[in-house]
């Protein structure tokens, strides 16, 4: 079981801790323990709680109706939201159900949201903010290693089951791609939704996933020659600093194009003509339709 401070759940739910501490006081919202010092401190349940109450706030419930429901009617009205293909209470959901390690609730939450709205929107609308929000309570010590890796090995079975359903003729055949992520770098899913995107817009594409070695790259470049290197960095665990991975790919390809993504690459400088730098998601998708 783990605990949150007031701030925590403001930055999980987006409404201010005075709005919250006004909601407790006036109409007993957040059942809320308390330390030794008197500051606020709420468990998982409470968490759930708060992204209901905060969930059904923002789509137009005056906080004194919410106050009236009980459990059962909160979840009903969040279900019927839902049911409207409001993405919000997916990302949630899936919050809650990484929390518990319930797989077969998780798994039912990707499959409905894939099936409302495709890969690609499900990805940009739902999973990409989801993991934002999983890695913010990682980060702050609210999530153990072991939840993340939950959802985020549920997710790439889907990405990768979807990625295998596309049947999409090879339309550039000048161009091929090599995805990757260096040595130390251990998240993929960046990867397999580009795999997915390449795929999709009839793109060669090959995959070498995470943790590749620069000696790994040089033999695949000696003997295929592909046109871009796409590497992606989500958290700089490398041995080596964002910019010295850049620096390290421009000076061992420089007739390829290589292409940089992910948040370690955002605040930094391309060290030559022949690297970009996708600094967002839309960067991303951009470059999957450009290339």
């Amino acid at each position: 079981m783990h605990q949150f401070t007031i701030k925590d759940i403001e930055n999980l739910t987006g409404i201010k801790a005075h709005t919250l501490r006004v909601w407790e006081k006036r109409y007993g919202i957040g059942t809320e323990k308390r330390k030794d010092s008197l500051h606020r401190l709420y468990d998982n349940e409470d968490l759930k709680l708060m992204l209901r109450v905060s969930f059904l706030y923002h789509h137009g419930y005056k906080i004194s109706q919410i106050a009236e429901m009980d459990e059962t009617e909160m979840n009903d009205h969040t279900i019927g939201i839902q049911q409207e293909g409001n993405q919000a209470s997916f990302i949630n959901q899936l919050v809650e159900s990484s929390l518990d390690f319930d797989q077969a609730r998780f798994e039912k939450l990707l499959q409905t949201v894939i099936l409302h709205a495709g890969l690609e929107r499900a990805m940009v609308e739902v999973i990409f903010p989801f993991m934002q929000k999983i890695g913010l309570l990682w980060l702050t010590g609210h999530a153990i290693p072991a939840q993340e890796h939950f959802s985020s090995n549920l997710i790439q079975k889907k990405i990768i089951l979807a990625i295998d359903g596309l049947e999409v003729p090879v339309k550039r055949s000048d161009r091929k791609v090599l995805l990757f992520a260096p040595a130390g770098e251990m998240h993929e899913i960046p990867l397999l939704f580009m795999h997915y995107l390449m795929k999709k817009r009839g793109i060669p594409v090959v995959f070498f996933g995470r943790n590749v070695d620069i000696d790994t790259l040089l033999i695949y470049q000696r003997a295929f020659q592909p046109t871009h290197l796409f590497c992606h960095v989500l958290t700089n665990l490398t041995s080596l600093s964002a910019q010295e991975v850049g620096e390290q790919l421009t000076q061992h390809f420089p007739q390829t194009q290589v292409v940089l993504s992910g948040p370690a690459f955002k605040d930094i400088e391309a060290q030559g003509k022949n690297v970009r730098i996708l600094r967002s998601l839309d960067n991303m998708l951009a470059f999957s339709k450009e290339v």
